[in-house]
């Protein structure tokens, strides 16, 4: 008798755990390989179908280009306003922030070059001008000379001009600052220069990025002297 008791209760829960099952199942649905991916909470929501991704989330840059039928002014654009227009693509832009950073870029090329640092130099240039200041330290190089540069101040440095180019944003700087430069030859004897005396150097060199880019670097493209 007891032992048919225990049987009937096996049965029971059975039917229990089956009916249990079968809820679950019809809740949680049967796995079959297409199933939402858990969504990743450091990448933007995905669109609805039929609906385009929000620009406040994937295409901040965008936002800032003028309407197709905003009329075109043959009128140049103010620095202040070149800038604005930079701010508006890149939030993250001050020209304060900027030029202290320029500042260091500028001590620092000037340094590597002299002393032909070319890994130095590698990340702060644009492919063109990397292959030239190359081309000149392998000049320097080969003639058996080495330039001795030490700049004791930069007396200014200041945002002359500015544009957006598509993405990519351009800012020029003119530094003025006193350097003492000396080139020898494999002998030691001055080529040029006074290692006593500093003399004012202008130098007006031209910074890009795209501001679309995780990257918070500006890259040198172009360097000239005032003419």
């Amino acid at each position: 008798m007891g032992d048919g008791f225990v049987f009937i209760e096996i049965i029971i829960f059975a039917m229990i755990a089956a009916f249990l099952v079968y809820r679950l199942r019809s809740v949680l649905g049967r796995r079959h390989g297409e199933e939402r991916q858990r969504p990743n909470p450091f990448t933007p929501p995905a669109a609805r179908p039929g609906q385009t991704p929000s620009d406040n989330v994937v295409h901040l840059p965008d936002r800032a280009r003028p309407p197709a039928e905003a009329p075109v002014s043959d009128e140049p654009m103010s620095l202040s306003a070149a800038l604005t227009q930079i701010r508006s693509m890149d939030p993250n832009f001050d020209e304060k922030t900027f030029i202290q950073g320029a500042r260091g870029a500028f001590q620092m090329v000037v340094d590597s070059f002299a002393q032909g640092d070319t890994a130095t130099l590698r990340p702060l240039l644009s492919d063109e001008v990397y292959d030239n200041f190359v081309n000149a330290i392998r000049q320097r190089q080969a003639a058996g000379e080495t330039l001795e540069t030490r700049i004791d101040r930069i007396k200014d440095a200041d945002v002359t001009e500015a544009r957006l180019d598509g993405r990519t944003a351009f800012v020029t700087v003119k530094f003025v600052s006193d350097q003492v430069n000396v080139t020898r030859d494999a002998a030691g004897t001055v080529l040029d220069g006074d290692p006593n005396v500093a003399v004012e150097v202008t130098d007006i060199w031209t910074f890009a990025r795209n501001t679309r880019s995780r990257d918070p670097n500006w890259a040198l493209v172009e360097t000239r002297t005032p003419g």
